[in-house]
């Protein structure tokens, strides 16, 4: 298994559309494996292939307080099922550091297939709801700071790139 890059806002290839997934192969298998020692590693819950660079429909996952749950969902589809939309904080492992409130329906159903393939169909409402709708939007090109004003967007891109430059001199300073 390998830990692999997480691409940071505002790199444009956050932006790409992912594709669907033609066969669940020993590759892609490989890969559900890698995201989510990935995700496990950068302390996540959610993971997009988008945001390590693999623009396919391949999210992962895991709400379990000790990580021991990872769900895997594969070229899925989320449908809202009411119109109520709550506010929730929201974090990303490609915005590091910034948090904020997105609005998002307070329940969905997900079609997608599982980490062998399978079919499967759920109703989601709470975290899982508002985590499946947010790594979805990755597949799709869009970030949680999307929804933020303008000036969010400013303050929240100035804040990655503080904290990527903070994180490479501690990087250099360790290897010294």
């Amino acid at each position: 298994m390998a830990i692999l890059p997480i691409l940071s806002y505002p790199d444009p290839r956050l932006r790409t559309i992912a594709e669907p997934i033609k066969t669940v192969d020993a590759e892609i298998k490989q890969l559900i494996k890698d995201m989510i020692e990935t995700m496990y590693d950068a302390k996540g819950i959610g993971l997009a292939a988008t945001q390590v660079d693999r623009h396919i429909q391949l999210i992962v996952m895991d709400l379990s307080e000790n990580n021991d749950s990872p769900r895997v969902f594969i070229n899925p589809k989320v449908t809202p099922l009411v119109e109520d939309k709550k506010p929730y904080e929201e974090g990303c492992l490609s915005v590091p550091d910034v948090y904020d409130s997105v609005d998002r329906p307070v329940k969905v159903k997900i079609e997608a297939l599982d980490a062998d393939g399978n079919a499967f169909e759920e109703i989601a409402e709470g975290l899982l709801a508002v985590c499946i709708q947010h790594e979805m939007d990755h597949l799709n090109g869009v970030l949680f700071v999307d929804y933020l004003s303008r000036l969010k967007q400013t303050r929240a891109r100035d804040k990655v790139k503080k904290y990527l430059k903070t994180r490479e001199k501690q990087l250099q300073h360790n290897k010294a």
